[in-house]
């Protein structure tokens, strides 16, 4: 992880402060995308607030994960927006090591640096919240795993890499559909009877790796967020065929993610490829509505409130489950009824004696939300910027 304490010069970190007119900043082959950052940003607000949502048995169904039956809720979108983000940023990294002279050789071993810093990082933060030594796949170890694939592949043509994410979303549906396993026929698909589950129980789980099939129909997802940089990078391409482009496509596949889950439903702990289509079409479309007003239109200033945490995701995403599992949820404060509740439960039970259950359950979970933005308000001030 490094720390910069200056201008951000991430190639995948879009510039937020005022620049060249609209048309120059498209034609710029280095150009940096407002709605990229802003995006990552709407997509760590909405993480903070479906991690952190106190509202019990009154909270909204769009802030919960969807179950087993093929739904998909907000709160599902998240984390395959991550990953198709992840995917958009590679070609202006590509872009970056060019221009510095970097051969395929260093490209590829500082793709396999930045992985392997997210899957330790990865393997940190669940250590840290379980209190002890920790190894498996979690969000960042499969993010780092997904963009490895999609980093090493995006040197070949953007069709080559939309057919290989096809492919492999096509393998990921043929295995949870035709192969058949101990105590399951083929195409058995419950929560405990399900190939994959059964790789997991029998292979993968001795060796700390449960959830590494995960990595295939994730790295397909970024490997479509690349073709779609690609197309943002584009100079040929004018700003409307772009958010045309984005726009069109991402409902298309939003689309067939609909139509293909007739066939296998929609499933976010599996990563099924329909699942995968309708998420990342949904992301597609939200990047290409973004691009049309920051980037296209030019109004800039106004994405601020999402570029701030879009340009720290690391802090935003690690600092939180930190500080809430081992502060919050760790340290006690004393009542004046001798009780000593954690001080998370201390600060909810102020907001619930304050506004009531469910008013002082948003008051509590708006309140937390605005603590993390100011802190990253005050990191994007002072130029300090984390990034693996």
């Amino acid at each position: 992880m490094a720390a910069t304490v200056s201008a951000p010069a991430a190639p995948e970190s879009p510039r937020a402060e005022p620049g060249p007119p609209p048309a120059a900043r498209e034609e710029g082959a280095s150009g940096r995308l407002v709605s990229l950052d802003a995006f990552r940003g709407l997509t760590i607000l909405g993480m903070l607030l479906v991690n952190n949502v106190t509202l019990g048995a009154a909270t909204p169904r769009p802030l919960t994960h969807a179950d087993w039956s093929g739904r998909v809720h907000l709160a599902d979108l998240v984390f395959p927006w991550f990953l198709f983000i992840v995917g958009v940023a590679i070609p202006w990294a590509r872009a970056s090591h060019r221009r510095k002279g970097l051969g395929a050789g260093r490209r590829a071993l500082k793709a396999s640096g930045r992985a392997l810093g997210l899957v330790l990082l990865g393997c940190l933060v669940t250590s840290a919240v379980a209190r002890q030594p920790v190894l498996g796949l979690g969000v960042l170890q499969v993010i780092g795993l997904a963009y490895l694939v999609a980093a090493l592949a995006a040197g070949l043509p953007a069709p080559a890499r939309a057919v290989l994410a096809g492919l492999l979303l096509a393998g990921h549906w043929a295995l949870l559909r035709f192969v058949p396993f101990p105590g399951g026929p083929a195409g058995s698909f419950t929560e405990s009877q399900n190939v994959i589950a059964y790789l997991n129980r029998a292979y993968l789980a001795p060796w700390h790796l449960a959830g590494l099939v995960s990595v295939v129909p994730t790295a397909a997802l970024a490997l479509l967020g690349t073709v779609c940089g690609d197309a943002l990078r584009e100079r040929r391409y004018a700003p409307g065929r772009k958010i045309g482009g984005l726009i069109t496509g991402g409902l298309l596949a939003v689309a067939l993610g609909a139509l293909w889950s007739r066939d296998l439903p929609m499933n976010k702990p599996l990563w099924t490829a329909p699942y995968i289509l309708f998420t990342g079409g949904w992301a597609a479309a939200a990047l290409g509505a973004l691009y049309a007003v920051f980037d296209a239109r030019g109004w800039r200033r106004w994405a601020l409130p999402l570029v701030v945490p879009g340009m720290n995701a690391i802090v935003a995403y690690v600092a939180p489950i930190l500080v809430k599992t081992m502060v919050l949820q760790h340290w006690t404060w004393p009542m004046p009824d001798g009780a000593r509740p954690t001080l998370e439960q201390a600060l909810q039970q102020a907001c619930f004696a304050q506004a009531g259950r469910y008013a002082g359950g948003w008051l509590y979970t708006l309140g937390y939300l605005l603590f993390w933005w100011l802190v990253l308000l005050y990191l994007y001030r002072k130029r300090i910027f984390l990034r693996v």
